[in-house]
């Protein structure tokens, strides 16, 4: 084994100690038993260890250009992994960071096909067992959380208890008689943990989630590989929607002339499917797009399901609309899932409406292959084949993203959009990442309050104004992430002619596809690195 082989080895296994949930998720069955722990003790003990074997990568030698490029993937991670705990600190200000941990880790032992039902039962009692003393230490470590993340966290911790409840009648352990006593002790902790967060808000508020232009750029150059700073994104953002706006028009002119766009958007939003038929819609789309890319070659299809399901009780604060997870890196079984939220049970009729509305019939195709093939699942599905670690599990969502928005054009370009309409909502769909690069680069860097990037949402993409509050929360515990869906369609765009312009007559759309998804979800910058197109 090479030093970078062995170094690499052991930092991904110190990720999973730090984070035995995410194992879970990879497929590696030895952390099922465990959570992690993230009191200011271990944190740094765990924060030496990185600094340690980055040292040691450091000074690494590679031979070859791929080992290059993945000794930089991981001193890239570790640098990041280490300016978040020592700078942001999710410990410290995250309550939602624990309980979402904590409530994930019992969800995947639920979900996942690829352990006995007896191994995933033991495991599950495990971490249920150690839930209410993680709790008690999460209370000891958060201070001056901001109001957001707790608004998340109560509405997480809250939702647990059902998650539990699901544990206990699925998961009891043969002869374990102390389960059920245990599984009440943990739904009693969510509680008295969700309780006393908002407590401690009421008497303690602290509205500041922003991480700052410095540290938002440090995510763009080291976690991204982006040049670009928060403000040239800014700009960008600023011109992307202007130029998709004037797109919009010219389309809803065609569609109904005299309208005007946006009200085009609320007309044909009133078309969506019923409650009961959504989850269904949805899957009907996915089919579709995965036969549209086998039949024009676009790219392979590696083996793996995709189930199309409603979304979890203790998911649905984090996931508002709908959300794709993806298989374990390192798991046999290659099923991923695309969680649907429908409205509520017991949601009136005028609520339902509203949500609904988010799931308009000529919207579902673009959010489908997005999600699906050839977007996220596929994607995952190509980087977990990968024979090297680094790529299989190493990933930046500037590419993630970017490759699935990147799709959503493409596939445009290839004739999948059957209708104007759903022409019109891809656009729509581009205009709300514009958006998404004001918001996010807006919450963190400039000032702009939950209130007013909820505004912006609301007024120039059209969402629900409790669907666009939904959102934003998300984009404040998320920072730097969601410019990433925009930029990274730029980037694989120029990457795309670039690869033409090498390529001359014997380009191929296809062959530089499977080029960019044997680099898993590196930035594209190191794409461009490993296909020799430096700019």
């Amino acid at each position: 084994m090479s030093e970078l082989s062995q170094l690499t080895e052991s930092y991904l296994d110190l990720k999973w100690q730090m984070d035995p949930v995410e194992a879970t998720g990879a497929g590696l069955p030895d952390y099922d038993q465990r959570l992690g722990a993230y009191d200011d003790e271990s944190v740094g003990e765990y924060l030496a260890a990185v600094r340690s074997i980055a040292g040691a990568l450091e000074s690494c030698q590679v031979d070859t250009l791929d080992d290059e490029i993945d000794k930089t993937a991981l001193l890239n991670d570790a640098r990041v992994l280490t300016h978040r705990f020592e700078f942001e600190q999710p410990h410290k200000r995250d309550p939602a960071y624990w309980a979402t941990h904590a409530l994930e880790g019992l969800y995947l032992l639920l979900a996942l096909r690829d352990r006995s039902r007896d191994h995933r039962s033991k495991a599950a009692a495990e971490r249920v067992r150690a839930l209410p003393r993680f709790l008690e230490v999460a209370e000891q470590t958060l201070s001056d959380c901001p109001s957001v993340f707790v608004d998340i966290a109560v509405e997480v911790a809250e939702a647990g208890a059902a998650l539990v409840q699901q544990v206990a009648r699925e998961l009891a352990p043969d002869g374990d008689v102390d389960f059920p006593r245990d599984c009440e002790a943990a739904e009693a902790a969510l509680t008295v943990f969700a309780n006393r967060l908002q407590a401690d808000c009421f008497d303690n508020p602290c509205p500041d989630f922003a991480i700052g232009e410095d540290a938002f750029n440090f995510r763009l150059q080291y976690e991204h590989a982006i040049r670009g700073t928060a403000s040239e994104l800014w700009r960008y953002g600023l011109r992307l929607i202007e130029e998709v706006e004037a797109e919009l028009v010219e389309i809803a002119a065609e569609i109904e002339e005299g309208m005007l766009w946006p009200d085009l958007v609320e007309k044909l939003r009133g078309q969506h499917p019923p409650t009961h038929q959504l989850v269904a819609a949805y899957a009907a789309e996915m089919d579709r797009s995965r036969r549209f890319v086998d039949s024009q070659g676009l790219v392979t299809i590696p083996e793996g399901t995709l189930e199309v399901i409603e979304t979890p009780d203790f998911l649905r604060p984090i996931i508002p609309f709908a959300a794709y997870q993806p298989p374990g890196a390192f798991s046999e079984d290659r099923t991923g899932w695309f969680y649907v939220t429908p409205p509520a049970p017991d949601a009136n009729p005028e609520v339902a409406e509203r949500i609904l509305r988010d799931h308009c019939v000529h919207e579902l195709a673009c959010t489908a292959l997005h999600e699906g093939y050839p977007g996220h699942h596929l994607q995952f599905l190509h980087a977990h084949s990968q024979p090297r670690p680094v790529r299989k599990v190493i990933g930046s969502p500037v590419t993630i993203e970017g490759w699935a928005l990147y799709c959503e054009e493409m596939m445009g370009e290839q004739g999948f959009y059957s209708t104007l309409e759903e022409k019109f909502f891809q656009k729509i769909a581009l205009l709300w990442r514009g958006v998404r690069i004001i918001a996010d680069v807006g919450l963190h860097t400039r000032g702009m309050s939950v209130e007013e990037a909820t505004k912006l949402l609301v007024d120039r993409v059209h969402f629900d104004a409790d669907h666009a509050a939904a959102e934003v929360r998300r984009y404040c515990v998320h920072p730097a992430y969601q410019v990433c869906y925009a930029i990274g369609r730029r980037e694989l765009k120029s990457l795309r002619d670039s690869y033409s312009e090498s390529k001359g007559s014997d380009y191929s759309q296809a062959q530089f596809h499977k080029e960019v998804l044997k680099y898993g979800g590196l930035p594209v910058s190191f794409m461009r690195w490993g296909m020799g197109l430096v700019e």
